[in-house]
């Protein structure tokens, strides 16, 4: 694991280095070119929740969102890992009014909440929490509904053996220029299956999803169709003011954003954002140690590594204006850190260079 990943993040105290993190980067275009790297871009690791857009492809491209008249907002939401608001709520349970099932019909568990004025709010109301609040419930409504698309059993729809796990699957590995054996089977927190890949072929996944002009009509459509829903409904994605909410808000139409647990993230660029005849590109990168989340006194829980990394990265490729950087200046690249008077102490900053062809 050393030689896979490299230094790419560190904070500072004074003028002492205090913390490093490691991690590794991939940058593919849509034809399997490999465009840029940091550490090992064949490094094997769990996409996590960055597979969702992925993962919604077999689902769409049989015509599931038509079958059951889903809107932009509802394609968004299946691709999502999202706050659990009363907002993201809502769209789910339309969903699955359309489908036919009920929450209870979910497997995806319960956990706690990031978002800080929903759990206040169901304080209030003497709320608890129930599956469609998971950050993965809309992934999981989606499962169903293309269970139910077939006249499957949905008792048991995150069996990987269950045909809309294999179908997912085998989507996926060919989204991803694999053959499904090849492909690391793991049981993600939200229960479903979950999939671990080397860095290159998780960006190609992802720059043929923002480029599919190669594939398949059925599968081309698709693509497009969950690309447009989830830049048009980035809050659905996410959350406010959350970091891949605000990535594709300033930077509209053009980049398509997906983190995932422990260090995750993965990112589109849209064929013809950079030039007319630019190729789709994927960018996909993994942080050793899971980057865990600190939630500040707006009651919005931030990583302190990925978006910075995420940032920079875009930074050097010259995916992004210094305009838009501005605007997302927030999360990095390079940011103070401070203490409990908000004194600046230190700095916390990308330290790696991409490699390139």
């Amino acid at each position: 694991m050393a030689g896979e990943f490299q230094p790419i993040f560190e904070l500072t105290r004074g003028a002492v280095v205090e913390s490093t993190h490691y991690g590794a980067v991939a940058v593919v275009d849509s034809s399997g070119h490999l465009l840029a790297w940091h550490g090992d871009p064949q490094a094997v690791t769990f996409m996590r929740s960055s597979a969702k857009p992925l993962q919604a492809v077999s689902f769409i491209e049989t015509g599931g969102d038509q079958a059951f008249h889903l809107t932009s907002k509802e394609i968004a939401i299946l691709c999502a890992s999202h706050e659990g608001t009363d907002e993201h709520v809502e769209v789910i349970k339309g969903i699955q009014a359309k489908i036919g099932v009920q929450e209870g019909d979910l497997l995806c568990g319960t956990h706690l909440l990031s978002h800080l004025p929903t759990v206040e709010a169901m304080r209030g109301r003497g709320e608890t929490l129930t599956p469609n609040r998971n950050n993965c419930s809309g992934k999981h409504t989606g499962m169903l509904a293309h269970a139910r698309m077939h006249s499957l059993s949905i008792a048991d729809y995150i069996n990987p053996e269950h045909p809309v796990q294999k179908t997912i699957l085998e989507t996926f590995s060919e989204m991803c220029g694999m053959e499904s054996a090849g492909v690391e089977i793991g049981i993600d927190g939200c229960s479903a299956p979950n999939f671990a890949v080397p860095l290159f072929n998780a960006a190609l996944g992802f720059a043929r999803l923002c480029d599919p002009r190669n594939l398949l009509l059925e599968r081309a459509a698709a693509c497009r169709r969950i690309t447009s829903a989830m830049m048009a409904n980035p809050v659905m994605v996410s959350g406010v003011g959350r970091f891949d909410t605000r990535v594709m808000e300033v930077c509209s139409k053009r980049i398509v954003v997906k983190g995932g647990a422990e260090g995750y993230m993965a990112m589109g660029i849209l064929a013809g954002a950079l030039g007319a005849e630019s190729p789709g590109i994927g960018v996909v990168f993994k942080v050793s140690d899971g980057d865990l989340s600190v939630r500040g006194p707006d009651g919005i829980s931030r990583n302190r590594v990925r978006p910075a990394v995420a940032l920079e990265i875009l930074k050097q490729l010259g995916f992004i204006s210094e305009i838009e950087l501005d605007a997302l200046a927030e999360f990095g690249p390079v940011r103070p850190v401070t203490n409990a008077r908000k004194i600046v102490v230190g700095e916390s900053r990308p330290v790696f260079t991409l490699q390139r062809e």
